[in-house]
């Protein structure tokens, strides 16, 4: 069965299979069985493969690693673990979102707390659309049960919801800015998720207890392993299941 992530991935960077092979210094008519057969590399070519055409290789061969060493090599990715949200260094947000170059997601209820810490966020995220990078920003529909449901849980009823009311008062200026979407979901989150390329903080939530004071994960993606892409494939199920801001409005 052949590889169609590897062959798309390699249309899609412009790149042709000869090309590839000149890079990495192989025959061209091995780079066309990895594809037509499905013949997976040897680590040295996969993690070259994977660098060239911007993908990981988890995606390229899901197969290539065992479960168990995904498992080890997830145990990498976690770079720091802060025991509450607010200890997180603001330096560390600011460097994330300033050195990003292809991805920059976030997954919250609200996430207020970014537009406060970081002024210049939505001219940044501005200068980062026009660059290239791939915005989403998934916040709390405020008239969902689940936005409803934490506020409850927080001790403060009706607060989440205002607090997506003022942070959209500024990101309704990314409203038709090409390369960002802004989306309302109804999800239940067990997790804020903030992805800046290979890097991501993820702050759990705790019952009872505001974001703020609950802990962060500050991980980095590693070839082969299973924890960043964990919350990398959840991020992308709530994206599934959100709906545009913009239509949302023009609906109502």
């Amino acid at each position: 069965m052949p590889n169609h992530r590897l062959r798309d991935a390699i249309l899609r960077n412009g790149l042709t299979p000869s090309a590839v092979a000149e890079r990495l210094d192989v025959d061209p008519k091995t780079v066309e069985r990895w594809i037509t057969q499905d013949r997976t590399p040897y680590p040295r070519y996969r993690h070259a493969i994977a660098s060239i055409v911007r993908e990981g290789e988890e995606y390229l061969w899901p197969n290539a690693v065992s479960p168990e060493k995904a498992a080890r090599i997830g145990q990498s990715e976690l770079i720091q673990l802060y025991s509450r949200r607010i200890a997180v260094p603001h330096d560390l947000w600011h460097r994330l979102i300033n050195r990003a170059e292809r991805h920059i997601d976030v997954l919250a209820y609200a996430g207020l707390f970014l537009v406060e810490q970081e002024p210049k966020l939505i001219d940044t995220l501005r200068e980062k659309a026009a660059a290239g990078v791939k915005i989403r920003i998934l916040l709390g529909d405020p008239d969902s049960d689940a936005v409803k449901r934490r506020s409850v849980e927080e001790g403060s009823p009706g607060v989440m919801a205002a607090k997506v009311h003022n942070v959209m008062q500024y990101y309704s200026r990314l409203q038709r800015v090409e390369g960002i979407e802004v989306h309302y979901h109804e999800t239940t989150l067990y997790n804020s998720i903030y992805r800046f390329d290979d890097e991501m903080l993820v702050n759990a939530h705790i019952l009872g207890f505001p974001a703020p004071h609950a802990p962060v994960m500050h991980l980095r993606k590693l070839a082969g392993g299973d924890l960043f892409g964990t919350y990398a494939d959840s991020f992308d199920r709530v994206m599934l299941t959100s709906e545009s801001v913009w239509a949302k409005q023009v609906a109502a």
